[in-house]
């Protein structure tokens, strides 16, 4: 298998200033890219067709989204919860709050199994207690935790072509996890170190899979997306970005061959903001092979 290339120069989409850009999805529905500003409390759309850019105010912070499959709309993880959004109306239906007791905590990354199951990670706030976990929440709204991760800060998950493999990354300790994954019941087991980033290379961020399996991660703090065999997780490709805070990424497109990476100015020194003008911005890299389609909500 060839290792992917660029058959572009890398563009920025949308120079947004985001504070925290995360939560990359493309939408077959809408040929459009959602994306979110967790901490600037804003949820955005894309469109290339017509370069049309839409936001969205929240009253808490927004993560991740997923598009619902047999309703209009998004399944949205707010730091409160599970919630119903629809772009269209705006309307804001909660569904679900694991975690009333933790306090510090906020729902992070997260996105769909092929079973239409949303997976989302929760974390620390400050990034620092051992908190996270991750839940999957199901089409009858029920939600289960299905990893006590003790992690202070999650990040992805992907998995597999055959769904039978789970990624999941401890960013705070530069570490992808790999677990073997019952589809039908969502269970996991065999936890095990899928990859390592290296001391200068950054932390494991948002992640996705490509149409041959492979990963494609983002590097907060190093400012790169680099591309990782799924058995061997040897690196296979590096998309460098022009800011050091990248994010999440995915694939989209109409023919699912452009990768959307976000990227984040929080954190970020005053000297190094100077120097990278474009943190925080949307940017998008055309490649030689393929993404996937997102996966939808079954509920």
């Amino acid at each position: 298998m060839n290792a992917p290339r660029p058959t572009s120069d890398l563009r920025c989409l949308w120079p947004a200033n985001a504070t925290l850009g995360e939560g990359t999805l493309w939408s077959p529905r809408r040929q459009a890219l959602y994306w979110v500003d967790i901490l600037g409390r804003q949820l955005h759309r894309y469109e290339p067709a017509s370069h049309s850019r839409t936001s969205w105010p929240f009253g808490e912070e927004i993560s991740a989204v997923a598009e619902r499959a047999n309703h209009p709309g998004l399944v949205v993880t707010l730091r409160s919860g599970f919630a119903f959004f629809d772009p269209d109306t705006g309307t804001l239906e909660p569904l679900h709050d694991p975690e009333p007791h933790i306090e510090g905590n906020r729902f992070n990354d997260g996105k769909c199994d092929a079973q239409g199951n949303f997976w989302g990670g929760t974390m620390d706030f400050a990034c620092t207690a051992p908190t996270g976990k991750l839940y999957r929440f199901d089409a009858e709204r029920r939600c289960t935790l299905a990893f006590d991760a003790n992690y202070a800060v999650t990040n992805g998950p992907t998995w597999s072509l055959d769904g039978r493999t789970l990624f999941f990354n401890e960013t705070a300790k530069k570490k992808v996890h790999a677990f073997d994954l019952d589809p039908a019941t969502g269970a996991l087991s065999n936890q095990r170190l899928f990859l390592r980033f290296a001391d200068d290379d950054g932390y494991p961020d948002g992640m996705t899979t490509d149409a041959n399996g492979r990963l494609w991660i983002a590097h907060w703090g190093g400012a790169c997306v680099t591309c990782h065999d799924a058995v061997t997780a040897e690196e296979l490709a590096r998309i460098e970005l022009p800011t050091d805070h990248v994010s999440n990424c995915c694939f989209g497109g109409p023919d699912l061959k452009t990768l959307f990476i976000t990227t984040a100015r929080f954190e970020l020194s005053e000297a190094q903001l100077a120097a990278q003008p474009l943190a925080g911005a949307l940017f998008s890299i055309d490649l030689d092979q393929a993404g996937r389609a997102p996966n939808l909500y079954a509920g």
